[in-house]
């Protein structure tokens, strides 16, 4: 077979990845070491539970670094030179974080050894003009020649426009329009806010202010070199046909730019308020919104466009939240690193490192996970949010996945919440029995029609926001997903409901839902072992038989998958190029998903899982930590990409766990 590339230099699958390993067939003779023996395992386990334990809060949480891209800290530089707060030291330190990831070409990509994205390396470029970076420096001319072979700034996607127009490096009339009359629109009326999934509503809404101020702050340099021709720097594209839904919506945008020149006054100022009004009210008591960083600075600047000063109460407890999205430390030379993150997941974090722990032979009331139990059950959230806008009736219960985020609680964190709840022996049984009971009753009410779970809403699958001209990146609807779904399924089994009418309902979903190759699509992780290693633990704790059909062609697909090295990985591009599907370097997360659904088929003596348990053994650094420079986590499929940093721990130690343990609740299982 010749070796070809997709066009970014990264070597097709099949094809050894930046030296890492290839997959074979299932019973191909490999090179990988003979399997560890169980003494081997149980010290790698050992190692990594005392290490998971010095890394628990005094408080009982634990949270990783959440890493994403450096648009994060471009934004963050471009908005402290908006609001004029940008300071020297912070913004020398982002710029040596810009710095260190930038590629060999002068580009920037969204995940590691991922390809060049444009958006990315326009947002990192001006932020290094903003650090003092010349724009004849080597890096510099690198990353701006490559900007105009691809399009320059007309070809980025529109968030990176709004941000230049805010300067005067792009005109407000060549950016889509979104009017804050939005506001207005029925529930039941197509386009209406909530017809965004949360992270979208939370964004858009402050974006309506922006839009219809369009704001311009004087810009401190000029951006001619990222333009293709700066005389012309937008030329004007065709409109599709108008019978099509993309020529609609075009046409649609250009009536709304001609309202925009003509408002109807009254109706204006009063949608402007209104906006506000609801950005404020959905503030969180540490003063950031939704407990990510996107919704919080575009609020600032909406809620500053309209009067607020910085000393304003709600502004200033807007920017101490985005401060505290920061993460410091030093390079090699000592000299201060900023890395800004998108938010932050102690729920999550916590939930997983005590389900890890527990399955790893942890006694029950260990202090550590009482400690962890206690803070969680005190991060239940007790009020109504968005999402009761389709659910008004259905009593609170849920779990967020960062600190403060109480107007949007999460289907999927409430059910890991509430398997890690069962796996402690708390000393006040009754209070966690309220806890998992409400918990049970708020996700069960938050099904969609179609049986499945989405992440924050129930039913949110209007077809028509994906299709405005504004929404070009990301997802911007919350469809239920296998993941979601499969988590529910589980912790429902696990709570005693199995045979719910609304247990088997979602046990159907996720058997329609399986691929042809017996994976399952993984929306919230990279992407189809993470999905796979979500369902089928789920299908089999809620009764699924092990030689179940479905069950049978998913464990063939992860053995054909895996990596001569014994370890799986599966590469982001997965999502848009179906060549990359179950393909990549070896992870430990994504070995432990594999793993996991592995075990929970039964095949722990198989030699898949002999072989995957040995690579997490051979790969674990002394201190009993994993390293993992990948990304295995999902914002949005493809556009936004996680590393966890906490990832790399808790999911192999809960693989091992339950290879040295076995499943956790399979005594209830048999009984049941």
């Amino acid at each position: 077979m010749t070796a070809t590339t997709d066009g970014t230099g990264a070597l097709p699958p099949r094809v050894a990845e930046a030296g890492q390993s290839t997959t074979a067939p299932p019973g191909a003779a490999t090179d990988a070491e003979p399997p560890k023996g169980r003494e081997a395992v149980e010290r790698a386990t050992a190692r990594a539970v005392e290490h998971l334990l010095t890394r628990q809060d005094p408080r009982g949480w634990w949270k990783g670094d959440l890493e994403t891209n450096v648009t994060m800290d471009a934004e963050d530089l471009l908005l402290r030179q908006f609001l004029g707060v940008r300071d020297e030291k912070t913004t020398a330190a982002a710029a040596r974080f810009i710095r260190s990831r930038q590629l060999p070409d002068g580009t920037w990509a969204t995940f590691h050894n991922g390809p060049p994205e444009l958006s990315a390396t326009v947002e990192a470029y001006v932020a290094l003009r903003l650090a003092g970076d010349a724009p004849d420096a080597p890096h510099m001319t690198a990353a701006s020649a490559w900007v105009r072979e691809q399009g320059g700034i007309a070809a980025t996607r529109v968030f990176t426009r709004i941000w230049l127009a805010l300067f005067g490096w792009w005109r407000w009339e060549d950016l889509p329009e979104l009017p804050p009359e939005i506001m207005y629109l029925p529930k039941r009326f197509p386009l209406n806010i909530y017809d965004f999934g949360q992270w979208a509503r939370q964004t858009i809404v402050p974006l309506t202010i922006v839009s219809a101020l369009r704001p311009v702050r004087p810009a401190p340099f000029g951006l001619d070199e990222l333009h293709t021709d700066p005389r012309r720097p937008n030329p004007q594209r065709p409109l599709a046909p108008a019978t099509t839904w993309d020529g609609l919506f075009q046409r649609m945008d250009k009536a709304l730019h001609l309202y925009h020149r003509f408002p109807v006054g009254p109706l204006r100022r009063a949608a402007l308020n209104s906006a506000a009004r609801w950005i404020i009210e959905r503030q969180e008591n540490d003063g950031c919104w939704g407990g990510i960083q996107p919704p919080a600075v575009y609020s600032v600047i909406a809620l500053n466009l309209l009067g607020y000063d910085l000393h304003h109460p709600v502004l200033r407890a807007g920017l101490e939240s985005l401060d505290r999205f920061a993460v410091w430390h030093e390079d090699a030379d000592g000299a201060p690193v900023r890395m800004i993150e998108a938010c932050q997941s102690p729920v999550w974090d916590t939930c997983l490192a005590t389900i890890a722990l527990a399955d790893a032979g942890v006694p029950a009331d260990h202090p550590a996970l009482v400690r962890a139990a206690d803070w969680m059950l005190d991060e239940q959230i007790l009020r109504s949010g968005d999402w009761a806008v389709r659910r008004p009736e259905l009593p609170p219960g849920g779990w967020a996945f960062e600190f403060d985020n109480d107007n949007y609680p999460d289907i999927d964190d409430t059910a890991e919440v509430a398997l890690a709840l069962k796996r402690v022996a708390h000393p006040d049984p009754a209070r966690v029995e309220r806890a998992l009971a409400r918990a049970a009753r708020w996700t069960v009410g938050m099904q969609s029609r179609n049986g499945a779970w989405g992440a924050f809403d129930a039913d949110n699958t209007s077809p028509f926001p994906n299709r405005l001209p504004f929404c070009d990146f990301g997802e911007v609807v919350d469809p239920p997903s296998a993941d979601v779904t499969a988590h529910v399924v589980e912790m429902l089994a696990v709570l005693g409901k199995r045979h719910d009418p609304r247990t088997r309902r979602g046990i159907e979903w996720l058997l329609g839902e399986q691929e042809e190759s017996g994976a399952w699509f993984g929306r919230w992780g990279v992407n189809y072992v993470y999905g796979t290693g979500s369902v089928l633990p789920a299908l089999v704790a809620a009764g699924i038989p092990a030689s179940h059909p479905a069950v049978r062609r998913a464990v063939a697909w992860l053995r054909e998958v895996q990596n001569p090295d014994g370890g799986w990985g599966e590469d982001l591009r997965s999502y848009r190029d179906p060549e990359w599907i179950g393909r990549g370097a070896s992870t430990p997360s994504q070995t432990a998903w594999a793993l996991l659904a592995l075990l929970a088929a039964g095949e722990r003596d198989s030699e898949a899982v002999v072989r995957g348990v040995a690579h997490l053994t051979d790969t674990q650094a002394e201190d009993g930590s994993w390293d993992e420079p990948y990304f295995t986590g999902t914002g949005f499929p493809w556009d936004f990409s996680i590393n966890y940093h906490l990832y790399r721990q808790v999911f192999p130690l809960t693989a091992l766990g339950r290879y040295l343990h076995g499943e956790p609740f399979a005594d209830e299982r048999l009984e049941g």
